[in-house]
């Protein structure tokens, strides 16, 4: 049976060793790199599951052996068949029994040895697994991420919360954008509490206690969000996210992220870590694509995977001017398919100056544009095929 492999370590040199171990390994290949061993590692490995059944976890405990074996433990609780080698550089009784409590199949000592390495592949190659998934045991995180400013980013997850919400989803927009802070515009809300109370009251939080502090929209989906006073940053920090995305993502369907355009924000890489599926949002203009090329990479880097990242062309024109790329162009370019294109319309720039989602109501105009964003939707959830830009 080929091997899969998920690997967890906030050190870079650890996981660099793994993938150097790996080359003289033919059925091996791995699926997903975690930067971090944080307390919501579950849910991104629950993800990776979903496309990947057969995967195997290494999780390196060094750099906080009490965190990482919460960590571990957290992930052994939701997904019970998986197989998990835990490594420290320790191997005394003591440590090695509290890796197989917390749930590890396997241990090996650090610095990682090519020989016993190789060896732990083959017991996790002859151990019999059953195929692992997280499929609908926690709700989905999607992040909408500007290659540059003036994309779109807003409208969209606005709009793909209220169609989610119009679809039946238990449904929260979250707005990271602690500058613009547009989504509340886009939805003609006055949020009383903001992203600042959610933080003060994570220790005590639930459903009941949530909903009150958060916007519900008409159209069904919960809004929240930073203040409007752009001068002073919150003290809501990345390990509260961390905290509120592992209460999200076991209470609602589906999470939607309005991420800005990031520029190394670490609440906003949080969020990025613990998303599905992050739609890298671009415009045919050359400056967002080059942009998008750097983001791309600064993303590889960090140890996300190209299936988590999708492109989507805003403002999209089949057949462009010679000042805009094509979508051959685009995909060239950025060595990475087109997931989908939405085309412009006056009916975007009228929703927002309403202050109403675009799926709210279909208004003169609208209908190409709406039907558009339903689309997109579809796809980007699986609930029904769809016809992808061309």
């Amino acid at each position: 049976m080929p091997i899969s492999l998920l690997i967890a370590s906030s050190d870079e040199h650890f996981r660099e060793t793994v993938r150097e171990s790996l080359v003289n390994i033919g059925n091996a290949r791995i699926v997903s790199e975690y930067p971090e061993v944080s307390s919501n590692l579950y849910i991104r490995v629950l993800q990776d599951l979903e496309r990947n059944p057969e995967a195997g976890l290494i999780v390196d405990l060094a750099s906080d052996p009490d965190a990482s074996l919460k960590a571990l433990e957290k992930v052994k609780q939701a997904a019970p068949e998986i197989y998990v080698i835990a490594s420290n550089y320790h191997a005394d009784g003591e440590t090695v029994i509290a890796s197989l409590r917390a749930g590890a199949s396997d241990f090996l000592i650090q610095p990682l040895k090519r020989v016993e390495f190789r060896d732990a592949m083959a017991r996790l190659e002859r151990t019999p697994r059953r195929a692992v998934s997280g499929a609908s045991r926690l709700g989905k995180i999607y992040s909408f991420l500007g290659a540059k400013g003036g994309v779109g980013v807003t409208t969209l997850a606005v709009n793909f919360a209220a169609i989610m919400a119009q679809n039946k989803q238990q449904t929260v927009l979250v707005d990271l954008d602690f500058t613009a802070n547009d989504c509340a515009m886009q939805t003609g809300s006055s949020p009383q509490h903001t992203l600042q109370e959610v933080g003060e009251n994570l220790g005590r939080m639930d459903q009941a206690l949530f909903e009150g502090l958060v916007v519900r929209d008409p159209l069904g989906f919960f809004l929240v969000g930073p203040p409007d006073q752009v001068e002073h940053r919150i003290p809501f920090t990345e390990s509260m996210f961390r905290e509120f995305a592992s209460f999200l993502v076991e209470k609602y369907d589906s999470v939607v992220i309005d991420a800005g355009r990031w520029v190394v924000d670490e609440v906003v890489l949080a969020a990025l870590q613990s998303s599905s599926t992050i739609f890298l949002v671009i415009t045919q203009q050359f400056p967002s694509i080059r942009n998008a090329q750097r983001y791309i990479a600064a993303l590889m880097r960090l140890g996300f995977n190209q299936d988590q990242l999708k492109l989507v062309v805003n403002e999209y024109q089949k057949k462009p001017d010679a000042s805009l790329a094509t979508l051959e162009q685009i995909q060239q370019t950025l060595n990475q398919p087109v997931f989908y294109g939405i085309p412009g319309s006056p009916a975007a720039l009228a929703a927002v100056n309403r202050g109403r989602p675009v799926a709210a109501a279909a208004r003169n105009g609208a209908g190409d544009l709406e039907r558009a964003l339903r689309g997109f939707v579809n796809k980007a959830t699986g609930a029904k095929a769809s016809v992808t830009a061309k």
